[in-house]
């Protein structure tokens, strides 16, 4: 697994012995650099700055695609949930985390879960239903040859 945040060759081209870089490899890689990623802290309003500013050489969609997948894991959202502060790329403390972004968070987790939750009870229902079909099947056999003529 490549971990360099260094672009591709100017060709464009990955090289032959390193894949291209992935979002989760990015993030990966952020986790262990920075206390505020790798404590799943509340990150800092404008945190793509600071990583910028940081690491030029890192490449902003995939950037921004780790921090996508960050700032939406559950364990992000259930810190957010009960917040207070947010915190910089080092760690040290950044500004307030609002009420609107902590009923976002809330937000967002509980509709994950309703959605999870549907999901659940959609494949329960279906199981159910596949049960009934070949228990319904299994007697009309049954039956079949009970008053079969052929005995």
């Amino acid at each position: 697994m490549n971990t360099s945040l260094t672009p591709p060759p100017a060709d464009g081209q990955p090289s032959a012995t390193a894949p291209a870089p992935s979002a989760r490899s990015l993030l990966k890689q952020l986790q262990q650099q920075f206390p505020a990623f790798r404590d799943c802290l509340p990150l800092a309003i404008g945190i793509d700055k600071q990583l910028l500013a940081a690491q030029p050489e890192i490449d902003r969609k995939l950037m921004r695609a780790a921090l996508g997948i960050h700032t939406g894991s559950q364990r992000y959202l259930r810190a957010m949930e009960k917040a207070t502060v947010r915190y910089n790329l080092d760690g040290s403390a950044g500004a307030e985390v609002t009420d609107v972004h902590r009923k976002h968070a809330k937000d967002t987790l509980q509709e994950r879960f309703r959605k999870e939750a549907e999901r659940k009870k959609a494949e329960r229902d279906a199981a159910a239903a596949e049960e009934a079909n070949r228990r319904r099947q299994e007697k009309l056999e049954q039956l079949t040859a009970k008053f079969s003529r052929n005995k």
